[in-house]
């Protein structure tokens, strides 16, 4: 039988443990720092879509979210609301009110009547 020296023996505490754990972990992860700096060129902001929810008038489960890709796309296209509603409406949206929308401008639309009544639907970017 052979019996091993202490300096064979490593024991970790808790602590040291958890400290070991932690470092290991963050050990692939990248960190980005910047700072103000002194540019002296400012930044430009971008018109990126990104998703535009409408605020539905006299809502009862109307949805009404236009995707980033299709304001991108451009394309007019014809918004289904119907959301958890018991009835449809529509939503028409043209060309021009995407263009808007790119540019950060509100839209406001009446969609299509339905169980009597219709609905106005503002997109705020």
């Amino acid at each position: 039988m052979s019996r091993r020296s202490d300096a064979d023996t490593f024991t970790m505490t808790r602590r040291e443990f958890t400290l070991e754990s932690a470092l290991a972990l963050l050990s692939s992860v990248a960190i980005t720092v910047s700072g103000c700096g002194d540019d002296s060129s400012p930044t430009t902001p971008t018109n990126t879509p990104t998703n535009v929810n409408g605020n539905i008038s006299d809502n009862h489960g109307h949805t009404a979210v236009i995707e980033a890709a299709r304001i991108s796309a451009g394309a007019g296209l014809s918004l289904d609301i119907t959301g958890t509603a018991t009835h449809p409406h529509t939503v028409d949206v043209t060309q021009a009110d995407l263009m808007a929308l790119q540019n950060r401008q509100t839209v406001t639309k009446t969609s299509t009547t339905d169980a009597f009544h219709s609905h106005t639907v503002t997109f705020t970017p």
